[in-house]
């Protein structure tokens, strides 16, 4: 069993000086503190933006594939993120001689899952234990085989990753049990409606401070990454945007290797902070992006039903169902087009004339629905758009 006593000199002492177990927010950029409001401020939109329970379903599905996806890439996984979204899905079935990428797959979508499922138990809690870091390691390693690693048990040898060596072996169990009571301690204690603020600089601690000590034989980044979506997730961060940060380290995948090493090399933990934070608004500002799309959508499609309220004969029903086929595409439909666009709109113009296509093109409310542009058609959903609050462009 290690000495857990922090008072005795130890080797990562000397080794790994930048293990301090402290950083000093007072030091951190005006940029950083803006960055860390407005990340806290959008997580709490989008936890409070309903949607119908289809597309809530297909923006979690999305973003789990996502922070999936980008978990194992960074480590070197060569599934897409298609493929990862298929096997979200279970569609996607690999030959046995690629069913490693499966089960590395497989391993962090069991993980994140179980995460989600203790947060609907009510099992949720702040706190950070050494068997938190070896539960999670062990489900990212297992039926991985590789030689001289456990899963779930901390290494009992040398370590590196490129020219970085993780901390003595001897000190890991250690630092292990330091980082869970620094983290669980006084300093990351949020007061009232400060979770998220405090949640997200936990997170990304947590973090670095395991990729630091590189605690395990193998599978520490995901370990980590792991340890940031529970932190996240326990603190109120809605499940899409917790898998943002996965997302920011894969996308910039050589910065965030150049970010760790320099915190190494100096401790500067408050360039790493901005560095996430900067890729987690990112992420959230397109997510918010994605989600005002469907809303748009939404509130385009009630209008066109109240555009038709009260017409109910089979014209009236083919006209609205032309509008909503034309809804929320990307370019104009050519006039040709136009009837077979979508099944519903092929089967309602079965046995019609070219004429009849015409009639309902210049009928009310079809013509006020609709512009036609060189190219074609297209519905002019914009016109909700005048319902927005007056605000300078």
């Amino acid at each position: 069993m290690t000495d857990t006593n922090p008072d005795i000199l130890r080797e990562y002492a000397s080794t790994h000086p930048w293990l301090t177990f402290k950083v000093d927010l007072a030091k951190a950029s005006p940029r950083l503190w803006m960055l860390l409001g407005e990340a806290a401020s959008k997580c709490e939109h989008i936890a409070g933006v309903p949607l119908d329970q289809a597309t809530a379903q297909a923006l979690h599905q999305m973003y789990l594939a996502k922070g999936v996806h980008a978990t194992t890439a960074i480590e070197g996984n060569t599934l897409s993120e298609e493929q990862v979204l298929d096997r979200v899905e279970g569609r996607l079935h690999l030959p046995d001689s690629q069913q490693y990428l499966e089960r590395e797959v497989d391993n962090i979508l069991a993980a994140c899952n179980k995460v989600c499922d203790d947060i609907r138990a009510g099992r949720r809690t702040w706190e950070l234990t050494v068997e938190t870091f070896c539960d999670f390691n062990a489900q990212v390693l297992d039926g991985l085989e590789e030689e001289g690693v456990v899963p779930g048990r901390v290494r009992r040898h040398s370590v590196g990753v490129g020219r970085y060596v993780g901390a003595p072996w001897q000190d890991c169990e250690l630092l292990l049990g330091l980082l869970c009571e620094w983290l669980n301690g006084p300093a990351f204690r949020p007061p009232p409606g400060q979770q998220i603020h405090f949640a997200i600089i936990k997170a990304a601690l947590a973090h670095v401070y395991l990729a630091w000590i590189h605690a395990f034989g193998n599978g520490n980044g995901r370990t980590a990454r792991l340890v940031e979506f529970q932190v996240l997730v326990g603190a109120g961060v809605p499940t899409p945007a917790a898998h943002l940060l996965s997302n920011h380290y894969n996308e910039t995948r050589s910065e965030y290797y150049r970010q760790l090493d320099r915190t190494s090399r100096g401790g500067d933990l408050l360039g790493f902070l901005e560095y996430a934070l900067g890729g987690f608004i990112d992420g959230l500002r397109s997510q918010l992006r994605l989600i005002r799309g469907y809303q748009w959508d939404l509130a385009w499609r009630n209008f066109v039903e109240q555009a038709f309220r009260g017409q109910s004969s089979p014209s009236d029903l083919r006209r609205k169902q032309l509008v909503l086929d034309l809804s929320g595409r990307d370019r104009p439909v050519a006039r040709a087009d136009l009837r077979m666009l979508t099944p519903a709109l092929a089967a309602a113009y079965a046995g019609k004339t070219d004429k009849t296509l015409t009639r309902d093109l210049n009928s009310l409310p079809v013509a006020n629905l609709i512009e036609r542009k060189p190219e074609g058609y297209r519905a002019r959903m914009e016109i909700i758009l005048a319902f927005l609050p007056l605000r300078a462009e």
